[in-house]
């Protein structure tokens, strides 16, 4: 007999490989990626992509194994996506205000949603832009919530999605905002946990309805924080650190059920390349050693 596999099972959701692409280092930015198989390894750099170097970027999951990046410095919309095995295409013109420092994930089991940032006419937007289940990026929906930039973004509850933390016009805040299935945002929740931006975020658990939100800038440094987000999107109190503080860290899901935090800037080392993996009851590892380019703000995704 065949095996019955539960439609939210970990096996029927696919993407259980991540990619991180683009960012920054002493050269200037970069269009490098580096694939993240099923067990959480990093690979070496591929060489790089067709799609323009850039860095203040984020990405998330669309369809049933495919990643978009999107967004960036400077000020720009180009999106670029990703192949059910890690290929990153040439740029896609972009839709919606450019920006940096959006956040973005995916929403509705096949679609994803890219929102906040920081626009060269505006210091800090709300807007949103959806990515339909064929990569397509939409216009801009006006925004709900407040504005700001350096938001992290992950999903919960398997079908939904929420963004939180990050910079508004005037302080760090640790702001949420909820995303439904149907990819509408909804107002702020109020803020739970160490106020931050650039930091970064991923879901686990074996059937990805839970996410976590971790490390970022705060007031006169870098922290190692994270909190986990429930399946309901409730944002638990700070978790201590066990990995280095940084920010500018990037963050996405592998093996169908676990996430990776890797490279940012650690204060005194501008560029580091170290990773944290995140098991699939949302415990950090310590640091790994890094492999690839130490950079900072680049995005992650998972695909596959």
């Amino acid at each position: 007999m065949f095996p019955i596999i539960p439609a939210n099972s970990v096996t029927a959701t696919g993407r259980d490989k991540g990619i991180f692409g683009y960012g920054l280092d002493a050269s200037g930015y970069l269009s490098i990626t580096n694939l993240v198989s099923n067990t959480g390894v990093v690979a070496s750099d591929q060489a790089a992509t067709t799609g323009t170097a850039r860095t203040g970027l984020y990405a998330c999951e669309y369809g049933d194994s495919n990643g978009i990046f999107g967004f960036g410095e400077s000020y720009t919309a180009v999106t670029n996506l990703v192949s059910n095995t890690g290929v990153v295409s040439s740029d896609v013109a972009g839709v919606g205000t450019a920006r940096k420092e959006p956040g973005a994930c995916d929403y509705g089991g096949d679609k994803g949603i890219f929102g906040f940032g920081k626009s060269a006419a505006v210091s800090r937007v709300s807007m949103t832009n959806l990515v339909s289940n064929a990569g397509v990026v939409a216009t801009d929906v006006t925004g709900v919530g407040t504005a700001r930039s350096g938001s992290m973004a992950c999903e919960y509850a398997e079908d939904k999605g929420i963004f939180g933390y990050g910079f508004t016009v005037s302080a760090l805040c640790a702001l949420s905002n909820l995303v439904s299935n149907a990819g509408v945002v909804a107002t702020d929740v109020a803020g739970v946990g160490t106020v931050r931006r650039l930091g970064a975020a991923c879901s686990y658990d074996t059937n990805k309805d839970k996410g976590i939100f971790g490390f970022g800038t705060i007031s006169g440094g870098n922290t190692g924080v994270t909190n986990l987000v429930s399946n309901a999107g409730v944002v638990a109190t700070d978790t201590a650190a066990v990995a280095t503080a940084r920010t500018y860290v990037h963050g996405c899901e592998y093996g169908g059920d676990k996430g990776i935090f890797a490279f940012g800037n650690d204060g005194p080392t501008p560029y580091v390349s170290m990773s944290n993996l995140v098991s699939n009851t949302g415990v950090v590892a310590t640091d790994t050693t890094g492999v690839g380019t130490a950079r900072n703000m680049g995005a992650a995704c998972s695909y596959g």
